[in-house]
């Protein structure tokens, strides 16, 4: 089988540690797994230069992006990312060098917008909504709120221009307020927005493995309080598309909405867990231990190490290939028939511990959330995708939309604020075109 040789890899150079913790957070206690490391957590500079020079080495391509994650990436602190921008420079060999970091936001202050700025880093924040939203599950190790630290760190990367975008994880709270969520997001100043569906299940047998939180094809487990329900992110998702393809088309940038319109249009989709197959996006722990998914974090799925052996060797290795074409192998018939799989592929594989309608296991979790959202979205994808193959904008669809639901308010007459809204959206009047 051959292998590309572009992939992403994620390096994670605290590892799990991490200055807050939130309640839903998987990868707090990956800890676990290296027990030898409590206190001796860091990355150190021989892994970090190994990381450095061996994925641009292995790229084929003149772009190369280093993902900087956690735990908490700026517990390193600022000489860390310092010496990594000096090595990327050395080793570059001409190729265009790229640094993303996903933060919490506690940490971040003037000097380290300074460092982000002059070296074109793009920030990902993560938060989860509004005040109460967010600190319902994102809190201290005390269990005091983050939402205030983080809004902070947000303003001050604005105020130093740096370029940043935002993670929220769609939870069991924040999921029953699409449009408050939505709208804070843009408030803050967020155009590129990705919204993460969580689902965990934990185990309450006695077994050899430390870890709670478990894998698919663990029988005694169940789904944890704070996972989403399918339904549910479905219609989250719905909602907001209502507004965002009536508003916000070419303004905001929402990865799923993306993700969705590049499959009706043939293309590949930017999210990992809705892409054809898996394993060109690379987990690295700090001591240099690579995986074949951040959420594979398990004994079994480790791939190899870079102090040991090459990242070009380590994805080559039975168990990755293995991991990367398992995927497509393990669609339940529903999936396969299903007029949608275009653009889901069966999901993220860790979450298929579902029966599907017919009886068949590892079905996806969130099967019938993805279908509402493409049902619900499918018209107007279907428009976009038209708009752009006759190489016009998909943002006229808003003043396609706009026309089309002021004709039919005019032809209506007057229309009750509690009776349905003529435009069709399914909403209320007064929740709808009344409001706007």
């Amino acid at each position: 089988m051959q292998v590309s040789s572009n992939y992403h890899i994620m390096a994670k150079p605290t590892g799990s540690i991490c200055n807050i913790g939130c309640d839903y957070c998987f990868y707090l206690e990956k800890h676990k797994l290296y027990p030898e490391r409590e206190h001796n957590w860091r990355m150190d500079d021989e892994t970090l230069e190994q990381y450095i020079k061996q994925t641009i080495h292995a790229q084929d391509n003149d772009y190369v992006q280093f993902t900087w994650q956690g735990g908490e990436p700026m517990m390193m602190g600022l000489p860390f990312y310092e010496k990594a921008v000096r090595l990327s420079k050395h080793y570059s060999n001409g190729k265009q060098i790229e640094h993303t970091f996903q933060t919490n936001g506690l940490l971040i202050d003037d000097a380290w917008c300074q460092f982000f700025k002059e070296n074109n880093f793009l920030i990902g924040i993560s938060i989860d909504g509004p005040e109460e939203l967010h600190d319902h599950f994102r809190k201290t190790r005390a269990g005091k709120p983050t939402h205030s630290k983080v809004v902070q760190g947000i303003n001050l990367l604005r105020k130093h221009g740096v370029e940043f975008n935002t993670l929220t994880v769609v939870s069991s709270e924040n999921v029953k307020h699409p449009l408050r969520v939505y709208e804070f997001l843009k408030e803050i100043g967020s155009s590129y927005i990705q919204f993460i569906p969580l689902v965990e299940r934990e185990s309450h047998t006695e077994k050899n493995n430390p870890l709670r939180l478990v894998l698919p094809h663990e029988p005694a487990a169940e789904v944890t309080s704070w996972s989403v329900p399918p339904k549910a992110y479905g219609q989250f998702l719905s909602e907001i598309f209502d507004v965002w393809v009536r508003r916000d088309v070419g303004r905001v940038f929402i990865n799923m909405f993306d993700s969705t319109l590049s499959a009706w249009c043939d293309c590949s989709s930017s999210i990992c867990h809705l892409s054809e197959t898996c394993g060109n996006a690379f987990v690295l722990e700090s001591n240099g231990d690579l995986y074949s998914c951040d959420h594979y974090v398990y004994p079994e799925y480790l791939i190899g190490n870079i102090n040991q052996k090459t990242i070009n060797e380590c994805k080559v290795t039975p168990q990755a290939i293995e991991f990367r074409t398992k995927k497509q192998l393990e669609l339940t018939p529903e999936c396969e028939s299903c007029e949608y799989k275009f653009a889901c592929n069966g999901g993220c594989p860790k979450h298929r511990f579902s029966v599907s309608g017919e009886g068949y296991p590892r079905h996806n979790y969130f099967c019938q959330g993805y279908k509402a959202f493409f049902e619900h979205s499918a018209k107007y994808m279907q428009t976009m995708r038209t708009l752009i193959n006759s190489g016009r904008y998909a943002d006229e669809i808003m003043l396609m939309l706009a026309y089309q639901e002021s004709s039919k308010l005019t032809t209506t007459g007057s229309t009750g604020r509690n009776e349905s809204c003529p435009c069709e959206s399914g909403k209320k009047y007064k929740h709808c075109c009344g409001k706007q």
